[in-house]
């Protein structure tokens, strides 16, 4: 241990060494003249934020002969930003104007990390990466390239239903806000981007934290969290339109508009998106349509916007993958809706999709009540409102609850075959069949932040209130002498209100040395009641009470080395379906409980920056699905005792020169279920297997994932972009069978971005790609079922082919 503390500090010798010179200054109104105190310093590239004392004054120390910018922002005023040539130690008075736009960053705040926050996080800033433009991928695609991230789509294709795995949970253990406002359905805990689609469009700012991170509001951020910021002001006017086609018959037109600043007081954005593509996998294609509309009101200490977005989607489903036998030999192969007509010949159902509208409305509401003091209030309704239609064949009447139907004497019946039917009672029939879901959620998210010198301070909270109505119809029989129209044979509704507080603190204690404190609790009432769609009752009451403390440390050893560490409490409540499809028999499930221990390290120079972080997350009844049914025979998921996350994520980003710019990063983790009982069922004697395992791999938890991009800027407007993407092997169930598993896969992808100049237009930008440009055959997803039938182990399973080589032209043209 002494020698590698010996050496570490050998490393970090040059930098301490080296390290002379001072910036320093003093910030102040510019009318009043009156110096401001809690104003934040940053000293860029290597991010070093500082807050200016009772005086207004600051001071970075120990820093090398360079180039440094400096900015300095403050609540209510507009941000200043000055490039400096440092050869000696300098001073500066930075005077800032008075203006109510910098109120737009208190949306967030609250609930946010920064440069002071020991806790793991990565930011995406609109713009910044002009090659990641136009986009018609769902936003899991994009967050896929930050650290531990990986992304799949049923389609194949990032169109459609996609869902994003962060440090092997999945999105319904990610908590996901816009705009501070939670966005997880709140019965599921589950995201759909689908319903948001093309929102990167409308957004200025992405924060993702790894681990439980700060808290927030919403469900429990169980392997991460997202955190979404709308656009900010424009100040001048601004029209774009963005197009694009490729493979799959895939297409994408977005419309950007905006009034500018009106009067100094109010702005207007909005937008329009239309998405639609076949996808890769037969018949699995989506129609996407969204808006976008925004309108603020600036003060002189106060900002009003209201916001309201939508999208309406359908898609035909792809939701049951590939099985494994059929594989090797159609890869896009989709059993969705495939019946048998009465001739004996095999047919599609053309409406075998997914169809649903969701409508978000915000009001967010932001005060300066002092110079250190400002509040933010958030009110917020979402509707939504569709269903899923299937065609189900050969079906029981009674697991619908419909009687049985008695034909007429001599009924002449086509089927498979042709036959006379006397007295004849029939029992089962093909149907269409939809499931809806006409849900309501509105609530309220408060803050309220004091900065001082040495303390930064927030007190926020949430009050939120799910209304769902789940029911089924049966719009069609092949035989319906005894049902009518639309008959509904189940109906059930839940009812979640969830209330949170939470207090955030930062203080310095030392010079550079900030301690790091979250406390937060958490209420949950949750009441289900009538039937559910295998005709049982389903009526219960669930209440919980949660706390979850937090606490770290955060070391700015100099200007270019940082140093952090944290433990978290996070608590879970089980989802809708967990307590729907829980055997009653059996005690009902436990909330989960998590404790994650991080440690990390930063370094940010002019021309290089590293992060790194070690984690180690401690589950205690993590639910997972063990094979275990209930009394009806459907799957359920069990409390599993002991499990566990640890791993190494590392970061880096670095320009070797001035045309190239270079990123890296990679995540080595082991994710373990220390005991577990896996149930299989024996389709001969209608009972279970039972098997002990210890120490299997967690499922969907590669051990290594790794990405690099190079991106070389030629001038002339012209870019090029080279990026690959490692995942590791990964296994569908908890069991570590490699029968049961996904191999390795690694995909590379070019971007090309030209930029035109052309008189009238501000920018005419061409942009082209080609995805997985070496065809790589893979599979980013699965599920498996396992069973016994004539003393022989069987397998159901689905598999989750991606596109081959598939390119995208688009333009971007901006008025």
């Amino acid at each position: 241990m002494k020698k590698i503390f010996l050496s570490t500090l050998s490393m970090l010798l040059p930098f301490l060494l080296a390290a002379q010179m001072t910036i320093s200054g003093r910030v102040s109104n510019s009318q009043t003249k009156e110096p401001l105190a809690g104003a934040q310093v940053v000293l860029l590239p290597m991010k070093k934020t500082m807050i200016s004392d009772p005086n207004g004054d600051f001071v970075f120390k120990n820093l090398e002969k360079g180039k440094y910018r400096l900015t300095v922002s403050f609540i209510g005023f507009a941000t200043e930003s000055k490039d400096i040539l440092l050869e000696k130690n300098s001073s500066f008075e930075i005077a800032l104007n008075p203006t109510s736009y910098q109120l737009e960053n208190v949306i967030v705040s609250g609930i946010r990390a920064n440069e002071k926050t020991p806790v793991s996080y990565e930011r995406i800033v609109a713009g910044n990466d002009k090659l990641d433009r136009n986009n018609e991928k769902d936003l899991s695609y994009i967050l896929s390239g930050t650290p531990s991230a990986v992304a799949t789509s049923d389609a194949g294709t990032g169109v459609g239903y996609s869902y994003l795995r962060i440090r092997g949970t999945d999105q319904s253990r990610i908590n996901v806000t816009i705009n501070g406002i939670p966005f997880n359905d709140a019965e599921s805990h589950q995201v759909y981007w689908v319903n948001i689609p093309d929102i990167a469009s409308s957004l200025s700012e992405i924060q993702v934290q790894r681990g439980v991170g700060s808290s927030t509001n919403g469900t429990a951020a169980f392997g991460a969290s997202i955190n979404m910021q709308t656009i900010k002001l424009q100040q001048k006017s601004y029209a774009e339109y963005a197009a694009s086609a490729g493979s799959f018959n895939t297409f994408k037109n977005t419309v950007n508009f905006g009034t500018g600043l009106i009067g100094d007081h109010f702005t207007v954005d909005g937008r329009l998106s239309a998405i639609s593509s076949d996808g890769y996998i037969d018949r699995a294609s989506a129609d996407l349509k969204s808006y976008y509309a925004s309108a603020t009101y600036f003060g002189k200490n106060t900002l009003a916007r209201f916001n309201v977005f939508s999208g309406t989607e359908k898609t035909y489903m792809a939701w049951d993958g590939v099985p494994s036998a059929i594989l090797p030999a159609d890869r896009t192969f989709n059993g969705q809706g495939m019946y048998t007509d009465i001739y004996g010949n095999t047919q599609f159902y053309d409406n075998q999709t997914d169809n649903y509208k969701q409508t978000h409305y915000q009001l967010l509401l932001m005060q300066n009540l002092t110079p250190n003091w400002t509040a933010n209030l958030g009110l917020h309704y979402t509707q939504g409102f569709g269903y899923y239609e299937q065609y189900k064949e050969d079906r029981k009447l009674a697991d619908y609850g419909m009687p049985s139907i008695q034909l007429p004497n001599d009924f002449y019946l086509l089927g498979r075959d042709t036959v006379w039917v006397k007295d004849s009672l029939i029992k089962a029939t093909d149907l269409i069949q939809r499931k809806y879901l006409d849900n309501d959620f509105y609530g309220i998210t408060f803050s309220t932040q004091y900065v001082f010198p040495k303390l930064d301070l927030t007190l926020g909270g949430s009050y939120n209130t799910y209304d769902g109505n789940h029911f089924g119809e049966v719009i069609w029989t092949q035989f319906a002498f005894n049902t009518q129209p639309n008959y509904e044979w189940y109906r059930g509704k839940g009812v979640k209100k969830d209330f949170a507080l939470y207090a955030k603190a930062i203080y310095e204690l030392y010079e550079e040395l900030y301690l790091y404190g979250d406390l937060q609790y958490r209420n949950i009432d949750y009441s289900i009641e009538g039937i559910d769609d295998d005709l049982r009752d389903i009526t219960q009451q669930h209440y919980y009470n949660f706390f979850n403390p937090k606490a770290g440390l955060m070391w700015s050893l100099n200007p270019k080395n940082s140093f952090y560490a944290s433990v978290a409490v996070a608590h879970r409540e089980p989802a809708r379906d967990n307590f729907v499809d829980a055997n009653p028999e059996k005690p009902s499930p436990k909330p989960e409980r998590l404790i994650d221990f991080e440690l990390g390290y930063r370094f940010s120079a002019a021309e290089i920056g590293v992060t790194s972080n070690i984690y180690f997350m401690k589950y205690k009844d993590q639910l997972a699905l063990t094979g275990a049914i209930n009394d009806v025979g459907a799957a359920i998921m069990e409390n599993v005792p002991e499990s566990y996350r640890a791993g190494l994520e590392v970061a880096m980003q670095c320009k070797p020169f001035d045309q190239l710019d270079w990123k890296l990063g990679f995540t080595l983790s082991q994710s373990k279920i220390k005991k577990f009982t896996e149930y299989v069922d024996n389709w001969d004697t209608w009972g279970q297997e039972e098997f002990e395992h210890r120490n299997t791999d967690l499922a969907f938890s590669p051990s290594v994932i790794a990405a690099n991009e190079f991106i070389y800027s030629f001038g002339l407007g012209l870019k090029l972009a080279l990026s690959t993407k490692f995942v590791g092997k990964q296994y569908i169930d908890n069991t570590q069978n490699d029968d049961r598993s996904l191999k390795p896969y690694s995909t590379t992808d070019f971007r090309v971005l030209y930029a035109l100049k052309i008189k009238a237009i501000k920018n005419f930008e061409i942009l082209a790609s080609v995805n997985n440009i070496f065809n790589k055959k893979y599979e980013s997803n699965a599920w498996v079922y396992r069973y016994y039938e004539n003393d022989e182990a069987k397998v159901q399973d689905g598999y989750f082919p991606q596109a081959g080589t598939n390119f995208t032209v688009g333009v971007n043209v901006k008025f």
